[in-house]
């Protein structure tokens, strides 16, 4: 009996690297369902929870960035990234991976690049439509490099650039199909305790959460309320105690919560959302063809968020409001919300970028690698 494939992936840091490098283990193992599955991480951070609570093993590296703020702490940093090619270099002799997956992220570039020289097939899978460093360095030796706009051959091989999508949540990727109906709304509506007869109005922050976002929305939200507009306010975990002991209980119209966990219940009811424009979000955003104010954070390397939203606005598929004009959040949410035919062309447009068969695509480039 022939040994079962073994895939290796490398991706962390933020979720925007890590949750598509489920999707894809996900798609790898309904594609072979006796393959096994292994992944790389960077010590201390998220992937070394998440990946294990979706069921894969993980390995962590001790690598870290460049410090641009802190200089000092860069000091150790060259024996931190020769400690981790030497860790990679064990993991790829223990494991024996017929393909090593790179989504991006500190454990990404020592992880591929270790691969590379030791000859073993290589893909790259870039969520940005402004492509990361890590990404960038390792391209030029994979096989297949999977990126989800236009215009990406500047940086990667033009002859191995293929326009996959972004993985996404199966539920939502189920979105893409159709656009959501009246009664598909009301149910959602309903489902998330709201009135489906009144405007919905979604504030989307992360899981951690967006201080700009949350200080705008709640000098702002008594006024929507006011308008009549429902206003489910997803605030992040490092802001929501704060924000429930300010904010009057239970106020009509506004639900405040730390995390959203029906998305799809979310995204069927939403008339806009309020959102950052990390590339997981702006590809279930099309998926789902909601209509969305999108308000980049500034603070992400290579400021990629704003060519993100930068995309999505030249389709016509998003207003982009820059976080140093979010005075302004509150008159462009009333006027979006009273213009219905404007929000209307919005999700027609975001549909459009829909790619809801990313996840399938990479895996077919990955298959083709082996």
């Amino acid at each position: 009996m022939s040994q079962p494939l073994r895939f290796l992936l490398s991706g962390g840091g933020t979720g925007g690297h890590i949750f598509p490098a489920v999707s894809i283990a996900d798609g790898l193992r309904a594609r072979f369902p006796h393959c096994e599955i292994e992944f790389v991480g960077a010590l201390s951070k998220m992937e070394m929870e998440k990946v294990p609570a979706a069921g894969y093993p993980i390995t962590g590296l001790p690598i870290a960035g460049f410090q641009r703020q802190r200089l000092a702490a860069n000091f150790s940093l060259p024996w931190k990234i020769l400690r981790s090619l030497w860790r990679c270099r064990s993991i790829l002799l223990r494991f024996q991976p017929d393909v090593v997956v790179g989504t991006g992220g500190y454990a990404s570039a020592p992880t591929l690049w270790m691969a590379q020289r030791m000859g073993i097939p290589t893909v790259v899978q870039e969520q940005n439509s402004y492509a990361g460093v890590t990404n960038r360095g390792v391209s030029q030796k994979a096989r297949a490099i999977c990126v989800a706009y236009d215009g990406l051959e500047r940086w990667f091989p033009a002859d191995r650039t293929h326009k996959t999508g972004n993985p996404v949540r199966a539920a939502v990727a189920a979105l893409a199909a159709a656009p959501t109906t009246v009664n598909q709304r009301a149910e959602a509506a309903q489902k998330l305790g709201l009135n489906p007869a009144q405007p919905i109005l979604v504030v989307l922050g992360g899981s951690l959460g967006a201080r700009a976002i949350n200080q705008a929305v709640e000098a702002a939200w008594p006024q929507w309320t006011a308008a009549g507009l429902q206003v489910v306010w997803q605030c992040g975990a490092l802001y929501h105690a704060a924000l429930a002991d300010r904010l009057p209980q239970n106020t009509p119209g506004l639900q405040l919560t730390a995390f959203v966990q029906d998305m799809t219940a979310v995204y069927r009811a939403a008339d806009l959302v309020i959102s950052r424009a990390g590339a997981g979000t702006l590809s279930e955003l099309a998926c789902a063809g909601v209509p969305a104010l999108l308000v980049p954070s500034p603070n992400v390397a290579e400021d990629h968020q704003t060519h993100n939203a930068q995309a999505f606005e030249r389709a016509g598929a998003a207003v982009l409001l820059p976080e140093t004009q979010l005075a302004e959040l509150n008159v462009r949410v009333l006027e979006l919300m009273a213009n219905k035919d404007r929000r209307a062309a919005l999700s027609a447009a975001a549909y459009t970028l829909a790619l809801p068969g990313a996840t399938e695509a990479i895996v077919e480039y990955i298959v083709q690698a082996l």
